[in-house]
């Protein structure tokens, strides 16, 4: 397992991670992404240390608490052995102090993850998405208090814009404050607009990138077929799934492309698409995900090998978007705004 320094911390992490937002079942949404328990989670989490996978993702919303519950009784005995990332801020109550990342509601949410992960300290600790009603200082403030505290070790943020993560890397800097080590953003051949200003954002600034729902909810899985229905078991079936709408013609010709790049390379669709996102400038690590054994082995064979130049071009253009404004404009004229080396890790 290749291992990667997240962005300007010292911390290395693992390029894959296992999320664990299939654990728990709770809720409607969540038993769409599985409905793994203890015993279960107990061999996925060894299975993971097996290959080499020490860093596990979960959330204090997911299944509300349920996955982290799960998480810290399947991680009994071995918490010195693994990396752990949770995360806080969206809703966890009726209250109205039960969401949103305020002083009061950030240190209830991390003594409840604690409590729940069975540990006296989270190695990673996220803001799940950005709090546009609480002042940015009260927020850094507090997750650099829960680290005095030795409550947490690294913060990163999630689902921020570019304004929201610059305007927090300011005044972390301006305080002297922890500031955030990366950001979990949602990334895929589907959908690549964190290229048009996140990631150039993390080049500059050495924020590492932690890729969720790589497979883009299980479209990129390789179940899915031109003319076939949609595969009744997967996440968006069953109504589990995010991202943006994407045309038949644009998926399908993206499917025909990763077929014909997988039977190159002896490799599944999946495998391929994820190997992808490893070759992406600012990527330290990619969340997988795993309803069973078998397709948690299935993803661990994206790593050990890459796509060549070549079949990462190919991909690349199968998979091209035009970009909104101002990103159009800007790419009128590249030698003001370069765009970031995509193919500096890529074999030639």
């Amino acid at each position: 397992m290749e291992y990667r320094q997240l962005g300007a911390s010292g911390l290395k992490v693992p390029v894959l991670s296992f999320g664990t937002g299939t654990f728990g079942g709770g809720g409607d949404f969540f038993k769409a992404w599985g409905n793994t328990q203890t015993d279960e989670a107990a061999r996925l989490v060894n299975l993971c240390l097996d290959a080499g996978i020490t860093l596990f993702d979960t959330a204090n919303v997911y299944s509300q608490g349920l996955s982290e519950e799960i998480l810290g009784k399947a991680i009994i005995g071995l918490r010195d052995k693994i990396i752990l990332s949770t995360k806080a801020t969206f809703k966890m109550g009726s209250g109205p102090n039960d969401f949103g990342s305020s002083r009061f509601h950030l240190i209830k949410s991390c003594e409840d993850s604690l409590r729940r992960l069975k540990t006296d300290y989270i190695d990673i600790y996220h803001m799940h998405g950005f709090d546009g009603n609480t002042p940015v200082e009260e927020t850094l403030s507090a997750l650099n208090d829960l680290i005095t505290a030795g409550k947490i070790r690294y913060i990163a943020c999630s689902n921020f814009s570019g304004w929201h993560l610059m305007k927090s890397l300011s005044v972390s800097e301006k305080y002297g404050w922890s500031r955030y080590i990366a950001h979990q953003a949602h990334y895929s051949l589907i959908s690549r607009e964190f290229e048009w200003e996140l990631m150039p954002l993390g080049v500059d600034q050495n924020i590492g990138t932690i890729v969720w729902s790589p497979l883009s909810a299980g479209r990129l899985g390789g179940k899915y077929r031109r003319g076939q229905p949609i595969p009744p078991e997967g996440r968006i079936a069953q109504g589990g799934g995010e991202g943006p709408e994407v045309s038949e013609e644009f998926f399908f010709h993206l499917i025909d492309v990763l077929d014909e790049v997988a039977a190159e390379t002896e490799k599944t669709v999946a495998q391929v698409a994820l190997n992808w996102l490893l070759q992406r400038p600012t990527v330290s690590n990619v969340v997988i995900g795993a309803r069973n054994e078998e397709q948690l082995r299935q993803n661990l064979g994206a790593v050990g090998w890459n796509l060549n130049l070549e079949q990462v071009k190919k991909l690349d253009a199968a998979s091209d978007k035009s970009p909104i404004y101002p990103y159009w404009h800007q790419r009128k004229n590249t030698a003001l705004n370069p765009l970031p080396d995509f193919y500096g890790k890529v074999s030639r």
